[in-house]
């Protein structure tokens, strides 16, 4: 007997929501012959990934379509918080959408770092659709080389 990974998608009703359409979906139905279009902006929120040199951390975001103004980047503590809003094209009349996956909404994401960093020094950027923050660790963060002395 094999065991199959259980994977969580989000909780309550919204998990029942899309397990249900999938097993309807499996069996021949469209998303909407059980409950309605499934709704993804519920849980909406961007790709981040954060990976860590020597000198800084640097955060990567996917925000493609966000304008970079309708995005809020604060850092409280060792806490960066990102939020911002991607809008809904204006819907266009004459037109049967048969698949609508592209997500909208408000979003929030928060990462904690390990380490204190130097606030004032933080930068952001966007190109491509992915937004590059680069925080700089704290003096004291820094890894500091020892010299061993030999005898």
């Amino acid at each position: 007997m094999d065991l199959i990974p259980w994977k969580r998608e989000g909780n309550g009703i919204t998990a029942l929501r899309k397990q249900v359409n999938r097993l309807l979906r499996d069996f021949g139905a469209s998303d909407e012959d059980f409950f309605g279009p499934v709704d993804v902006t519920s849980a909406w929120g961007p790709a981040l990934d954060l990976a860590e040199t020597p000198e800084s951390f640097v955060v990567k975001v996917e925000v493609p379509g966000i304008d970079p103004k309708e995005i809020d980047i604060s850092m409280t503590g060792n806490t960066l918080t990102l939020k911002g809003e991607k809008h809904h094209e204006k819907e266009e009349k004459g037109k049967t959408w048969h698949r609508v996956e592209r997500s909208h909404g408000t979003f929030s994401r928060s990462v904690t770092l390990p380490v204190a960093v130097k606030a004032d020094k933080i930068e952001a950027e966007t190109k491509d659709g992915v937004l590059s923050i680069t925080l700089p660790k704290s003096v004291e963060a820094l890894p500091k080389k020892i010299a061993v002395k030999a005898k």
